[in-house]
């Protein structure tokens, strides 16, 4: 049964950061993909169909509120539920990430704990 194997997109533009949560997500057993930046990103998750999406907002292209609000308005992936990870914490930040269709925002430093949490709950609530 490996194909039942989820694939987790991460985009990150951090190197370390973007491989901290791809490793974070295969030692839960994922199959990650990563992009470091915003339209090789958007190229992937069109072509991939990922099960769920870690997402920067702070990106050095394209931001990442701009992939969500993409991944919204297209019907193929408007159900693929996004974990937001960034170092924008401020409530109108939060609310921001939400209002463009986030299912869960999560403020860094994030925790094994906390992004395996939340990824398994986008999944479940997907």
């Amino acid at each position: 049964m490996a194909n039942n194997q989820k694939t987790v997109m991460i985009v990150e533009d951090e190197p370390d950061a973007a491989e901290l949560f791809a490793e974070m997500m295969r030692v839960s057993g994922y199959r990650v993909l990563k992009s470091h930046a915003s339209a090789p990103a958007i190229r992937l998750i069109a072509q991939e169909k990922p099960d769920v999406v870690i997402l920067d907002i702070m990106m050095p292209d394209i931001s990442g509120l701009e992939i969500l609000g993409y991944m919204r308005r297209e019907s193929n992936l408007m159900k693929i539920p996004v974990v937001v990870v960034s170092a924008k914490s401020l409530p109108s930040d939060v609310r921001a990430g939400l209002d463009a269709g986030a299912s869960i925002y999560l403020t860094k430093p994030v925790g094994f704990v906390d992004l395996q949490n939340a990824v398994e709950r986008a999944l479940k609530d997907s």
